[in-house]
């Protein structure tokens, strides 16, 4: 109502024909670029720390390979083993379909477990939602995040990359432990 009766032709025989304002229209370029750049300088270094584990108890080297798992504990005697999916065949009651595998892996609860992925062949996803943890397994890279299981338990996950025929069928079963039973 105020921009009709104030503009209106009877009121304002000779508008403005200004079409441009060089001043404003730097001025509001400038400005959100600063309030960009202002944010974006904390959020990088946020981003960076994010998926870094600080003093992690325990450290574990995930690969994945073509259509299975490799863990490798290096702060454990460089312990290494692999992880297949459990043929329908092989599943005992109340083990759950195209999720269960022969070898789990086993962390302590309550510690900060620091992971590396890399893949060896194409890329992979471990990717365990109860635990927030997913991470690509990339070839010829090593990529860090971690995990912390706060009860024991056992955390299903599966790969949730396309990398394959086979890529769903690469379950990941992390049971968590306490401590001394770990031990």
């Amino acid at each position: 109502v105020w921009l009709v009766c104030r503009y209106r032709a009877s009121a304002n025989p000779n508008p403005s024909r200004t079409s441009h304002n060089t001043t404003l229209e730097i001025v509001w370029t400038v400005v959100p670029v600063l309030i960009l750049f202002v944010m974006a300088v904390p959020s990088f270094q946020l981003i960076y720390f994010q998926d870094r584990a600080r003093d992690a108890d325990l450290t574990i080297g995930v690969e994945g390979r073509q259509w299975y798992w490799h863990y490798r504990f290096p702060d454990h005697g460089a312990f290494t083993f692999d992880s297949y999916p459990l043929a329908d065949s092989d599943l005992r009651p109340n083990q759950f379909r195209n999720l269960e595998v022969d070898n789990q892996l086993v962390i302590p609860v309550g510690a900060n477990v620091r992971v590396l992925t890399t893949g060896v062949d194409v890329i992979h996803s471990f990717f365990v939602p109860s635990l927030g943890v997913q991470r690509y397994t990339i070839p010829g890279r090593t990529l860090e995040t971690w995990m912390r299981a706060d009860r024991p338990g056992t955390y299903y996950g599966q790969c949730n990359q396309i990398c394959g025929v086979n890529h769903w069928f690469m379950p990941i079963v992390v049971r968590a432990v306490p401590p001394a039973e770990f031990n």
